[in-house]
């Protein structure tokens, strides 16, 4: 489109100043001849008085002499025989044809006469004695044509310059209209292949802008039906999750009878088997996340709300609980179904691989390009972070599914953030969740300021992330 409207305003442009430029050359050039050749007739006519005046050779000489033209030799004047017998009279040097001279003194009125080298202006003058003499003055073929290449020049510099100016405005045009559509196309693109953070600018002309709008939209319901559907799985897997936490803990009081421990069995099962729909659930699932102004949730937010659901058991346990950061909103670029199921996944680790009666906390940092939150525990901790963290990676080993640092470490990995374990100021295990604020992709934060080294559990104890 862009190159269509260049060539079209080309062809347009082009077209108009050649219709305009080649007439107005064409009434420079004739100007410039009409003003020679006048020049020339009123130069040849100042030589009619003497005419008038006497037929002498000698005194026309000297006429034809003082004049610039006679100077120059351009100046011939050509008077006829007085009578039968006489003598006609030329002064001057001869450039026009005899049967010329002839018709201009029969028409009575001055004519021109196409010579070599220029022109020859022929001006009839009449005598005292009732004949007519001719002066004949020779033109130049650069006075004729005198100022107009110049005129010819100016008008293609001007032609050109038209052009120029056009074409750039067509370009200008053209991009203002073909970079929104590239942009709908480049995101329209971006969406068909699961990016659904992808929007366009509302900007251009009118129509690309409705379609911006329109597209905007349909990507917001998109991503709203697929955020719709996140919510129902995450909130079937709390239901299931968190119920069969509670169950677990119910199990393990139950003593060593054979029916207790067909219980437990059937508790343990149970849960791997929620683990593995949920995983499967998990790597189906695209990414839901809009990465536009105003995604995201707020993380004090979703904190306050499942530190009540998990204060209750807490309770119920002998837990000392401590929250931290979450007086004012906590913007981060994260679906709030994700932040829930990311926390619900870290607590739920601690009420299962640490004793009834140790102590957590959860701390929010709010910082300008990152947001931290720290999962801490007073319990044994973990003997080898980095083994928890590959089991988080590969999906389960050596007897952890894994899953709860999985959710974690995808969930940060999002925004460019990463997930640390070390030791925790409790005496057991801080899980640091790093979220980045800045939109950058995963893969992007390493080698980041700032961050702290992870520190590893002396203690020989260790729990299953």
């Amino acid at each position: 489109m862009r190159w269509a409207l260049v060539k079209v305003s080309l062809a347009v442009t082009a077209m108009v100043a050649f219709a305009f430029a080649v007439p107005l050359g064409l009434v420079v050039e004739e100007m410039a001849r009409d003003r020679a050749f006048s020049n020339a007739e009123r130069r040849a006519a100042g030589l009619a008085p003497v005419l008038a005046i006497t037929t002498d050779r000698d005194e026309l000489d000297k006429a034809v002499a003082t004049t610039e033209d006679g100077a120059a030799g351009r100046l011939a004047i050509h008077v006829p025989a007085p009578g039968p017998g006489g003598t006609a009279l030329e002064i001057g040097t001869r450039r026009a044809d005899p049967q010329e001279l002839a018709a201009t003194r029969g028409l009575g009125r001055a004519s021109i006469a196409e010579v070599p080298g220029g022109f020859a202006l022929l001006q009839p003058t009449a005598l005292s004695s009732g004949e007519v003499a001719v002066v004949e003055l020779f033109v130049p073929e650069g006075e004729v044509s005198n100022g107009v290449a110049t005129a010819w020049l100016v008008l293609a510099g001007v032609g050109t310059a038209l052009v120029v100016g056009s074409v750039a405005v067509a370009d200008r045009l053209g991009v203002r209209m073909v970079r929104p559509a590239q942009r709908l196309a480049g995101a329209a693109h971006d969406l068909g292949e699961g990016r659904l953070g992808a929007r366009v600018p509302e900007e251009g002309p009118p129509e690309l802008k409705s379609a911006a709008v329109a597209f905007n939209s349909m990507a917001d319901q998109v991503v709203q039906l697929l955020a719709n559907e996140r919510e129902l799985a995450a909130d079937l897997s709390h239901r299931l999750r968190t119920p069969l936490t509670v169950l677990r803990l119910n199990a393990a009081s139950l003593g060593s009878s054979p029916a207790a421990e067909q219980t437990r069995a059937a508790v343990e099962q149970l849960e791997r088997e929620v683990d593995i729909i949920i995983r499967t659930a998990r790597e189906a699932k695209p990414q839901t996340q809009a990465t536009g102004p105003g995604a995201g949730c707020d993380a004090a937010e979703v904190v306050r709300e499942r530190m009540e659901f998990w204060s209750a058991l807490a309770e119920d346990e002998g837990r000392r609980v401590r929250v931290a950061g979450v007086e004012r909103p906590v913007r981060i670029p994260v679906a709030r179904p994700e932040l829930v199921a990311a926390l619900d996944a870290l607590l739920g680790n601690v009420f299962r691989h640490t004793p009834e009666g140790t102590a957590f906390s959860i701390d929010v940092h709010n910082g300008d390009d990152a947001v931290i939150v720290l999962v801490s525990d007073a319990g044994p901790g973990i003997a080898d972070p980095a083994a928890a963290l590959a089991r988080g990676n590969s999906g389960g080993r050596d007897g952890s599914t894994g899953l709860g640092l999985d959710i974690v470490r995808r969930m940060a990995e999002a925004t460019g953030g990463d997930v640390r374990i070390g030791h925790s100021v409790l005496g057991g295990t801080e899980v640091r969740i790093w979220i980045g604020l800045d939109g950058r992709r995963a893969g992007e934060g390493t080698g980041r300021r700032g961050h702290r080294p992870a520190r590893r559990r002396r203690t020989s104890g260790s729990r299953r992330a």
